[in-house]
């Protein structure tokens, strides 16, 4: 554990704030939620007092915090290619590749997207979790941010809890969609196998607006955007509905072909042993400038070549 120890004076225009609102604040390296973790464990001392989170206050008080946050994991640089679409000295982010493992874990101690970050950017070692904010399944391709500095980590943390960051999917699913539309679910986990996700009563909220993009044989290609990040949340909603993602394991169940389907998509589907899924598009304020930024990534391609042999144009054999 790392010992940290801070103090300054609330400023007047903070009177009225909540305690913990007020000292994410007064000091924004540090997030929202650790800081009420010190205040409930009583690490922050208010004018010589401890106080709860939900205290007001009136401005001029002297804070004092005397606590600890864990020590970043250490995990080890490794020389692997990264595709970098954008880097500043606070925001990196990545194309991922399907298959790129995001953290190292047991059986994945190397060759994980961390590994490769560190050795790009070793300052990354000194932040959470080597800067990741977010993550990607192993299988699932596309766009991921990953903060250079803590004020950075801190920032992004903070918009993807208030959902101020924007999401796009590009995913290629089982069935012919007649429109798009929204699934407002829960997700927690399945009860009777601790891999996988389920839509639950008790679940987590979780919503997912879907829209057509090009309709296809026997399934159908679509734009995903999330409201939520949870646990697999494309892949359980679209199967919650009917309409699972090619190639996924976990998800799709059994691969039925409709009659009109070539032999060479049908050989090309069975072969295809990774969730048809894609991160495309993020839009954000930079964390640091403020900047509105949006990036994009190309469908990668494995999934053009299923969607071009899906295509209705195809000549049928």
């Amino acid at each position: 554990m790392k010992d940290v120890h801070l103090q300054d004076i609330i400023p007047e225009t903070l009177q009225g704030m909540r305690l913990d609102q007020a000292l994410a604040s007064v000091f924004p390296d540090y997030s929202r939620a650790r800081i009420k973790t010190w205040i409930i464990n009583q690490q922050v001392q208010v004018n010589g007092k401890t106080l709860t989170p939900t205290d007001k206050v009136c401005g001029g008080e002297e804070i004092i915090i005397n606590a600890t946050v864990p020590e970043a994991v250490v995990w080890s640089g490794q020389d692997l290619a990264l595709d970098i679409v954008y880097a500043d000295d606070d925001l990196i982010v990545i194309n991922k590749p399907a298959g790129l493992v995001v953290h190292p874990a047991a059986g994945h101690q190397a060759g994980t997207l961390v590994n490769a970050i560190l050795h790009q950017f070793p300052e990354c070692a000194h932040l959470p979790r080597g800067g990741i904010v977010h993550r990607l399944d192993k299988d699932t391709s596309g766009l991921m941010m990953v903060a250079r500095s803590l004020p950075a980590h801190t920032a992004l943390v903070k918009a993807f809890a208030k959902h101020d960051i924007e999401r796009k999917y590009l995913a290629v699913v089982k069935g012919e969609m007649t429109g798009g539309g929204k699934v407002d679910a829960p997700i927690g986990r399945h009860s009777g196998n601790r891999i996988r996700m389920a839509v639950v009563n008790n679940g987590k909220p979780a919503v997912t607006h879907y829209r057509i993009k090009q309709r296809l044989l026997g399934h159908t290609l679509i734009t995903c955007q999330l409201e939520t990040g949870r646990t697999h949340q494309i892949r359980v909603h679209m199967a919650y509905i009917g309409y699972p993602l090619v190639g996924d394991p976990l998800y799709a169940g059994r691969a039925r072909f409709p009659k009109n389907l070539t032999e060479a998509a049908r050989a090309y589907i069975n072969h295809f042993k990774r969730q048809a899924l894609h991160s495309c598009e993020l839009s954000l304020t930079h964390p640091i400038t403020h900047e509105a930024l949006t990036f994009t990534a190309p469908m990668p391609e494995d999934m053009q070549g299923l969607v071009r042999l899906l295509s209705k144009d195809v000549p049928k054999v």
